[in-house]
């Protein structure tokens, strides 16, 4: 039941996530945020791989949104040092503390946008 509402969730996210993208042109944050959002999900499901796979991923796309992103540079540099925890965590096979790491990236991306 678990990986039903989590694939749900997940699917939820990513509709929000293009629709933003959509909206905004912010392509890489919203790939971040969107990976970020699939790793935090694996962790609270105990999946420590697949957050590893997702938070690389949106570590690649967050290093790139801050480049793009002068203004908001102190929001994404924080959310990358929260994906690079949530990856060594991850690594370690501590998928609930990685998931905590890419919740607060997620958090960090938001204000990013603004």
């Amino acid at each position: 039941m678990k990986s039903i509402s989590t694939t749900l969730a997940i699917g939820v996210l990513a509709l929000f996530i293009s629709t933003q993208a959509n909206a905004s042109g912010d392509g890489h944050t919203a790939e971040a945020m969107g990976h970020a959002g699939e790793a935090m999900a694996h962790g609270q499901d105990g999946h420590a791989k697949k957050l590893l796979k997702h938070a690389k991923e949106s570590l690649s796309h967050a290093k790139e949104a801050e480049g793009e992103h002068a203004e908001a540079h102190k929001h994404m540099t924080e959310a990358i040092k929260h994906l690079e925890e949530a990856i060594d965590h991850a690594k370690m096979d501590h998928a609930d503390v990685a998931a905590g790491h890419t919740k607060e990236a997620i958090k960090h991306m938001k204000h990013s946008t603004h």
